[in-house]
């Protein structure tokens, strides 16, 4: 029997002797909205997270508003269907599902929704008005609101220019990862 000490990976032998790998499924949850920089995210995500057998959750959250709750849900679910594009483009084999569903400004549902379902990894892109921002604001430590591993991947300033993170980067005192990918270079065709 193989076991890493993660417990991500096992191992038995079947009636052969050969040995059977077996790999934990992780649960990847990305956050999709309508900024250039969660493509970005998503991009990124899929050629540096993802592996074979996971579970990739596109999760849009729109604003609650009673009136335009159809249309939300539907250009919602529009733009989660571009990202599932992204995702067969890349990985044809991945198992994705898509959540549309109805939510608060300050990331709540997304909390609630990864703690739900046991996610290993939330993927967002960080933007101006991102929920992340919000939720810094109302709780101290918001990685521990999630229970799993937070990426947040930052949109390039220009393919030609590398920046580093500011003051003002790191005035919120956010305690998520961030991934400046302005340094790194990655290569795709659909955008």
């Amino acid at each position: 029997m193989l076991t890493t000490t993660a417990g991500a990976v096992t191992g038995n032998q079947n009636n052969s002797g050969e040995l059977l790998i077996e790999m934990e499924v992780r649960k990847i949850v990305v956050v999709v909205e309508e900024e250039e920089v969660a493509r970005t995210a998503m991009v990124w995500a899929l050629h540096n997270v993802l592996r074979f057998g996971d579970l990739v959750t596109l999760l849009h959250v729109f604003p609650a508003n009673r009136k335009k709750i159809r249309l939300l849900r539907l250009k919602g679910f529009q733009l989660a269907l571009s990202f599932k594009d992204m995702c067969v483009h890349s990985f044809p084999n991945t198992k994705i599902e898509i959540v549309v569903t109805e939510g608060d400004e300050e990331g709540g549902r997304i909390r609630d929704f990864t703690r739900q379902i046991g996610a290993s990894t939330l993927v967002v892109g960080l933007h101006d008005q991102s929920f992340l921002y919000r939720l810094a604001m109302a709780h101290k430590n918001i990685a521990n609101n999630f229970n799993c591993k937070v990426l947040v991947i930052k949109q390039p300033a220009s393919p030609l220019t590398t920046t580093r993170p500011t003051l003002s980067d790191s005035s919120t005192g956010l305690d998520f990862s961030q991934i400046d990918i302005s340094t790194l270079r990655y290569y795709y065709s659909y955008f």
